[in-house]
């Protein structure tokens, strides 16, 4: 029996899985932000709205594996994981999903449009913003190694650098984001007081999204530090 099929046995199903299984759901529903942004750009309503309805079904079933691991997660001590910290992550990774739903709510609300001096530069940012999650899931992926080497060696260092690498796509977008920031400020006299403060919100709401998924990677170093 391999040593994994004996902590299996012995201490029961991991937790890692579902977890994996959830942010795997949160990447389907944050990654249909894409299509909405080049929906927005392009002017296309039918598909903004198209989009939003299935940016709240992918939320809503990422809503539900949360619940579903939440209330079968092992309350015992011998779990990989310290459950504290396996909650900790899987609420980051909630809010990621959140995030998406939100953009996409604010969008139809408000029947947004951008001005067109920004619309190259937005669509950066987005792509920018889904490569930081496309990052901490990575990231998550690899829980199992961890766990399998008992968060010692080599895989350890490997996971330190996949998360040094997200920090430095989240930098990235602050980077643009201010960038975007100033378009818009040089561009306010031209547009109606509440578009503006609207635009902003979004820039700032596509921001958390990648702030998020940041923080995915800080919870893990924290549990590698322990």
């Amino acid at each position: 029996m391999s040593p994994k099929s004996y902590l299996t046995g012995l201490f029961g199903r991991s937790p890692i899985r579902p977890l994996q299984e959830h942010m795997t759901k949160v990447y389907a529903c944050v990654k249909q932000l894409r299509p909405l942004f080049a929906a927005v750009v392009a002017g296309d309503h039918e598909k903004v709205a198209e989009t939003q309805e299935w940016i709240a079904q992918l939320e809503r079933e990422a809503d539900g594996l949360k619940k579903n691991l939440r209330l079968h997660l092992p309350m015992g001590l011998f779990m990989p994981v310290d459950r504290r910290d396996l909650l900790d992550v899987l609420m980051v990774q909630d809010s990621i999903a959140n995030q998406a739903k939100d953009i996409a709510g604010l969008i139809v609300g408000r029947h947004m449009t951008l001005p067109k001096e920004m619309h190259e530069l937005f669509l950066k940012y987005g792509d920018r913003c889904l490569d930081a999650v496309v990052q901490a899931q990575k990231v998550i992926n690899e829980l199992d190694e961890l766990v399998e080497t008992g968060f010692r060696g080599i895989e350890v260092e490997h996971v330190k650098s996949m998360i040094k690498e997200l920090n430095h796509i989240e930098s990235d977008t602050d980077r643009i984001q201010v960038k975007l920031r100033d378009i818009l400020y040089r561009l306010e006299d031209d547009l109606r007081p509440t578009d503006v403060m609207f635009t902003y919100q979004l820039i700032e709401r596509v921001g958390n999204v990648a702030d998020c998924a940041q923080r995915v990677g800080s919870r893990l170093e924290l549990v590698l530090a322990k």
